[in-house]
Formats: C-alpha cells, structure tokens, sequence
C-alpha cells in the first residue's frame, strides 16, 4: 500500500496543539495547517491567531485561515496540492462533501468521546454533565454526518471524582494525539478497518450556550455540580442571588445537611465550610467559592457576612435571560 506522505493538518484550539506537535515529530510532519481566522479575544477585543496557527509557525509549517473552507477558491488551492490524507481536530468549520474526498486516503477526525456516545462540539462537557465514569478518544473516517463516519480506533481513560472540563479536555487531548499516530501508521501499513458506528447508540453534544450555564435549583445537588465542572470556565455557571447575578466558582453536594422540604434555592446557612443551598430532590448544595460579576472571587464565610442574605427564605433562583 502506497505510503502516506502528503499530510494536512486541519485544527484551532488548545485542544488540537498536542497532535500537531506529535505529527511534526514523526514521519507524517504537515506539509500545510489550516486553522481558523483571528478572532477578537480578551478585554482588548484584539484579534489574536489560534493556537493551532501559533503552533504551525512555531514548526515552521505554511497556515492557511480561511473564513469558509467551502469557498470555491479555497477548495481549488486545497486540491491542486494533492495530499494522501487529512488529519482534522477540532478545526471548527464544517467540511463540505467535496473537501471530504480531495485527500487520497480521506479525513481522519480525532473526537474527544467514545463514539457514538456524545456527537457533536461540546463532547468534553457532556461526559461530565451526564455523569460518566468513563470517557475517551475515537479517531474515525470522516463522512458528511456529524460525526457519523466509520471508526479506526479508540482509547479509553475514567473521568476523576472532582475533574472539570479543562483538566480533563487536557488529558483527552495528549491520548488523542498519540491514537492520532497509531491511526495513521495503521492506515498505511493496511492493518486499520474502519467499523460501522451503532446509531442507535449515539448521544449527542451541541454547542454550548450561554443558556447552559444557568444554574437550575431544580436538579439535584450532584447534577448541579456536575454541570458547574462541566462547563468551567465557559459558560460558567451563573445564578441570581438576591436578584442580582452570582458566578458559582466551586461547589459540592452536601450530604450531612439535607434540605428536606425546603423549596430549591433556599439559603439554609452556613454548613462545612460552605454556604448550603436548597436543589431539588431534597438535597443540598454547598457553594465554597462565589463570584459577583466585576469583584473578586470569595469564600462562604465572607460571602454571608457581606451579603444581606435570610436563612429559610429562597434567595437563589434561575437566571430567565441573559444576565
């Protein structure tokens, strides 16, 4: 099987650097990277390239950054450089179906799940969201659908009692870059098949939006601190505390302290270091560390003494719109 030289790496975030690096240190170095354009970031709002882009000039390796990778021009310039094989990672665009078949050997996409379980942008989030004790990496052919395509192969690792959403996307992204590896070499000595996906056992992981991190004190204490990992730093999870916005920094169920019929969001004072909140099911949530927007982050104990706050009354309550 005619080996594979021509490689072109397609990525933009943190998330994607660690297996550009491993490709820049093998045989199957990117001769192009295509990455998202600038984008405003930072208080600023300057323009700043993505650390895929950072990457690549750091290696040495020509970055393309187009606005549409579907864009006519693009597409033209993509195939008159004849590649043998794509390798994309959370690039951030939308392949159409003409890009998909330009390289020889086809798109390898490396998804942060074990496929079909959590599709889709935000597969990171959705694992601790839901509560999964275990989550992984999936390299798998790429195909119109989201994330549909056939798979290569798959590394699993447990998720940790207390991890969030940025350690844990950390660590995916190192076992990621090393299955990224092993699926190329085993796609040109010919050793890899590609295995159908089980749709009927897909879950799916849309964007996140600023929405989703409204804390809802109807849940369960374990579901809302879940929710809080999962979507650290963005979007955060918010609350109204006294009618006025409040960023839920760290949390933790409290299992000696039980709400009982105390209606969600009930302030029930301070317990084990943190101030107790009623959440649904009769269960009780500890806030550890709180943030009004614009001051600096606190602890409980400080938290009450500056806030005008009544043990038995409901002062947390759901956000219905932007805050």
């Amino acid at each position: 099987m005619k080996a594979i030289r021509r490689v072109a790496f397609f990525g933009s975030p943190d998330f994607a650097v660690p297996t550009l690096d491993a490709l820049c240190s093998s045989t199957y170095r990117p001769a192009l990277v295509v990455s998202q354009p600038p984008r405003p970031a930072g208080r600023g709002r300057r323009e700043e390239p993505t650390a895929v882009a950072l990457c690549a000039s750091e290696h040495g390796i020509e970055v393309w950054q187009p606005l549409k990778v579907r864009d006519s021009s693009f597409l033209a310039a993509f195939e008159a450089l004849s590649f043998d094989l794509a390798v994309v990672v959370a690039f951030g665009q939308i392949f159409p179906k003409a890009l998909l078949g330009m390289p020889r050997r086809g798109c390898v996409n490396l998804h942060a799940s074990l496929l079909p379980r959590h599709r889709g942008a935000a597969p990171v989030q959705a694992a601790i969201a839901a509560g999964d004790r275990v989550t992984g990496v999936t390299t798998m052919l790429m195909e119109a659908g989201l994330d549909t395509g056939p798979i290569l192969l798959q590394r699993s690792t447990t998720i940790g009692e207390d991890e969030d959403a940025p350690s844990l996307a950390g660590r995916l992204a190192v076992l990621g870059a090393a299955l990224v590896l092993e699926t190329v070499a085993g796609l040109e000595d010919g050793t890899l098949h590609p295995v159908p996906q089980d749709g009927a056992l897909a879950t799916l992981a849309p964007r996140l939006a600023k929405r989703d991190g409204f804390v809802e004190w109807s849940l369960d204490a374990i579901s809302i601190w879940r929710r809080v990992r999962a979507f650290r730093p963005w979007p955060g999870s918010t609350t109204l505390c006294g009618g006025e916005p409040l960023k839920l920094l760290e949390v933790r169920p409290l299992e000696r302290t039980r709400a009982g019929a105390a209606p969600p969001g009930t302030l029930l004072g301070l317990a084990d270091g943190c101030v107790a909140v009623a959440a649904g099911a009769g269960t009780t949530l500890g806030l550890a560390r709180v943030q009004r927007p614009g001051r600096r982050a606190i602890g409980a104990e400080e938290f009450l003494r500056a806030e005008r706050l009544v043990p038995g009354r409901i002062e947390f309550t759901t956000p219905v719109s932007e805050v």
